[in-house]
C-alpha cells in the first residue's frame, strides 16, 4: 500500500500526509472497482494499464468527479476487461492440452 500511496500522491501533486487516509480509501475503492471490471486480481505495481487506470481513478475521486470516470475511460476499461478475458482463455487452452 505504501508504494501505491506514494505513487498516487505524486500523481496528484500532494506532498503532505494529512490526506493519506482519504487517498488510501481512493486506492482501495479503485483497486476493487478495476479488479471487478477485469474479473481478476490485477497487479498495480507494474507500469501498465491497470496502474494508469488506478491513478486516474484516484485523480477523479480527488476531484469529486467519479461519476464521469467510467464514461471518460470507457475504451480503456473495455480493453482491461478484454485483456483479462484473453489471458483467461489462453490459460484455459494450455490447461486443457
Amino acid at each position: 500500500m505504501e508504494e501505491l500511496l506514494s505513487a498516487v500522491k505524486s500523481y496528484l501533486n500532494i506532498d503532505w500526509d494529512e490526506d493519506n487516509t482519504k487517498i488510501e480509501g481512493y486506492i482501495n475503492r479503485g483497486t476493487a472497482y478495476l479488479n471487478r471490471i477485469a474479473g481478476k486480481t490485477l497487479d498495480f505495481t507494474v507500469e501498465d494499464l491497470p496502474r494508469q487506470l488506478l491513478l486516474d481513478y484516484c485523480r477523479y475521486a480527488n476531484s469529486q468527479a467519479l461519476e464521469v470516470f467510467a464514461t471518460n475511460f470507457q475504451g480503456e476499461l473495455i480493453e482491461l476487461n478484454l485483456d483479462s478475458q484473453e489471458v483467461a482463455d489462453e490459460d484455459q487452452n494450455t490447461d486443457g492440452v
